[in-house]
C-alpha cells in the first residue's frame, strides 16, 4: 500500500479499533494453541462481556442447567387435544363459542368470515398418569409415562396471531426480524462447553402433518445484531451434514491446513488495519469449520450407539433417517461434546382442516423419541444440567375452523393461551402449572408470557435476562425487551 495512502486510513475511527487489535490476536493464539494460556479466569465480570476464545463462561449466578436441548414444535400444536383436559367441553360440542369468553378478541382473517365459530371437543381420550396425576391425550402414551419428569405449563400466552411474527416473538422476544434468537444469545452469554463443535445448533425435520407447513427461515436462528460467531449452525441429513464440511477432490487436510493458515494471515493484516471484529470472527470461524471437518462425521455416526438405544428413540434400523427420533439421539450426542444449545424444529403442526388425522402423525413423529431424550438424559446424570423443552409458538382455537363433522375439523390460531413442558436443568418436575377457563380459551391462573419464560430458560442457566444486554445503535438491547419476570413456582 502506498504509505501517503495508509495514513489517510488513520483516522480517529481507525486509530481506536487498531489498538483492539491486540484482544484479536490473544483470540487467534488461543485458538491456534490452547495450552500457550497457562491460566484462564474462571468467570469473565458480567455475562456478555466480550470474551476472549477459551474464555470460561460467565454467569451472574449458579446455573441449574449448562445446556438447553428445544425440541420445537413448529406450526402451534393443539393443546387442546394433547394436555389441556377439558371434560365440561363435551356439553358445549357444536355449541357457539359465548362472546362473553371470546371478548372482542382479534382473530385471523382464515376464521373471522366465518358465520359460525362452533366450539370442538377433542376426539380423543384423556388419562391421568404417573403420581403427579397429569392429564395427557392418548395421542401421546410415552410422553405420558414421564409425566413425574417434566412440568407442563398450561397458561403460556402471545399477542401474535400469524406464524411468522409468533415463531419470531418466542424465539428472539420480538415480532418484528432482527433480533437475536435464544440460542444465540446464550452463546454470547455463557458462551460454549467444546471447542470442535458449535456453541448453537439447529436441525430440521419435517412432520408427517401438513406438508405444506409454514416456511422456517434462518433469521430463527440467526445472530441478529450480536457478533455472527452466535449464530446458529444448520446440520442437515445426507453425507454432508454441514454444507462444504468435506473437501474437494485433491484437497487433503493438510492442503486445507496451509490454506487456512494462510487466510488467516491475510486476515489477520486486515484486522491490524482496519480493526473490523468481524474479522476476528471470520478467523474463528474458519478455524471451527477446520476443527468440524474431524468431529462432525464422529459425532453423526450412529454406529457406536447400542442398539436398545436406538431403538429407545425409534430410530430406524440404518440410524441414517433425517427425522426427529435421528435428531433427538444426535441431540444428546451433541451436548455430550460441549454444545451449549440444539434446536429440534419439527414441522407440520398447522393443523387447520383434518386435525384429526394430521395430529396422529405428528404424534407418532414426536412421542416416543421425546421420551426417549429425557429418560435417556436421566440416566446418564445428565438431565440435572440439561434444560428439555418442548412446544410451539402458540396453540389453536376451541372453536371449528371450516365445517365440523363427526369425525373431523380443523382449528386455527389461537395466542391467549398454549401448553408447552420443560424437564430437567432447574426445572421443578412432576407439576402443572397455570389454569384455562371450560374453554382452554383464556387464563384464568398464573399466566405466563413468553417474554416470562424466555426470563425462565435464562435464569436455569444462570442468566439474569435484565443484565444480558447488548448496545445496539445507542440503546442496550435484551432478549426479554423491558419486560418478563422469572415464574418462581417453576424453579426446582
Amino acid at each position: 500500500m502506498n504509505p501517503q495512502d495508509y495514513r489517510l486510513l488513520l483516522t480517529r475511527r481507525q486509530l481506536f479499533g487498531r489498538s483492539a487489535a491486540g484482544i484479536g490476536t490473544a483470540a487467534l493464539a488461543s485458538l491456534m494453541n490452547p495450552e500457550l494460556f497457562a491460566g484462564l479466569p474462571s468467570r469473565v465480570p458480567d455475562a456478555g462481556a466480550p470474551r476472549a476464545a477459551g474464555a470460561m463462561p460467565a454467569v451472574h449466578f449458579a446455573p441449574k442447567a449448562q445446556r438447553v436441548i428445544y425440541l420445537f414444535m413448529s406450526g402451534g400444536p393443539s393443546h387442546i387435544d394433547l394436555f389441556d383436559h377439558k371434560p365440561n367441553l363435551k356439553g358445549n360440542h357444536g355449541t357457539e363459542l359465548p362472546a362473553s369468553v371470546r371478548m372482542g378478541q382479534r382473530i385471523t382473517g382464515m376464521t373471522s368470515g366465518q358465520k359460525s365459530l362452533p366450539c370442538v371437543s377433542p376426539l380423543f381420550k384423556f388419562g391421568q398418569h404417573g403420581q403427579c396425576g397429569a392429564w395427557v391425550s392418548e395421542l401421546l402414551p410415552n410422553i405420558a409415562s414421564i409425566v413425574d419428569e417434566i412440568a407442563i405449563v398450561k397458561s403460556l400466552n402471545t399477542e401474535a396471531i400469524n406464524h411468522d411474527p409468533a415463531i419470531t416473538y418466542i424465539q428472539t422476544g420480538s415480532q418484528q426480524p432482527g433480533r437475536p434468537s435464544l440460542g444465540a444469545w446464550l452463546s454470547y452469554g455463557i458462551g460454549s462447553e467444546g471447542r470442535n463443535l458449535p456453541a448453537f445448533v439447529v436441525m430440521i425435520s419435517q412432520g408427517s402433518g401438513n406438508k405444506t407447513d409454514q416456511p422456517i427461515f434462518s433469521r430463527l436462528w440467526g445472530s441478529g445484531f450480536l457478533p455472527s460467531q452466535h449464530q446458529g449452525v444448520r446440520f442437515r441429513s445426507g453425507d454432508d451434514p454441514v454444507l462444504y464440511i468435506s473437501n474437494p477432490p485433491g484437497v487433503d487436510r493438510d492442503t486445507r491446513r496451509r490454506m487456512l493458515d494462510a487466510t488467516g494471515q491475510l486476515n489477520a493484516l486486515a484486522a491490524e488495519a482496519f480493526g473490523d471484529p468481524e474479522i476476528n470472527t471470520r478467523i474463528a470461524q474458519y478455524e471451527m469449520a477446520y476443527r468440524m471437518q474431524a468431529s462432525v462425521p464422529e459425532l453423526t455416526d450412529l454406529a457406536s450407539e447400542p442398539k436398545h438405544i436406538i431403538d429407545m428413540y425409534g430410530v430406524d434400523e440404518t440410524g441414517t433417517d433425517g427425522g426427529f427420533a435421528r435428531n433427538c439421539l444426535l441431540a444428546r450426542r451433541m451436548i455430550e461434546r460441549g454444545v451449549r444449545f440444539v434446536q429440534l424444529m419439527h414441522r407440520g403442526w398447522d393443523q387447520h382442516g383434518n386435525l384429526p388425522n394430521q395430529i396422529r402423525g405428528q404424534c407418532r413423529d414426536v412421542d416416543r423419541a421425546s421420551a426417549a431424550l429425557v429418560m435417556d438424559l436421566k440416566q446418564r446424570g445428565l438431565l440435572d444440567e440439561t434444560l428439555v423443552i418442548w412446544g410451539g409458538e402458540f396453540g389453536r382455537t376451541v372453536y371449528c375452523q371450516g365445517a365440523l363433522t363427526a369425525d373431523n375439523y380443523g382449528r386455527d390460531h389461537h395466542g391467549r393461551c398454549f401448553t408447552l413442558w420443560l424437564a430437567g436443568g432447574g426445572i421443578k418436575p412432576g407439576v402443572s402449572y397455570g389454569e384455562t377457563d371450560d374453554y382452554c380459551y383464556n387464563v384464568v391462573r398464573d399466566p405466563v408470557h413468553i417474554h416470562d419464560y424466555n426470563a425462565t430458560i435464562l435464569h436455569c442457566l444462570g442468566l439474569d435476562h435484565t443484565r444480558l444486554v447488548f448496545r445496539f445503535q445507542g440503546r442496550d438491547y435484551r432478549l426479554t425487551d423491558v419486560h418478563g419476570e422469572v415464574v418462581q413456582g417453576l424453579l426446582a
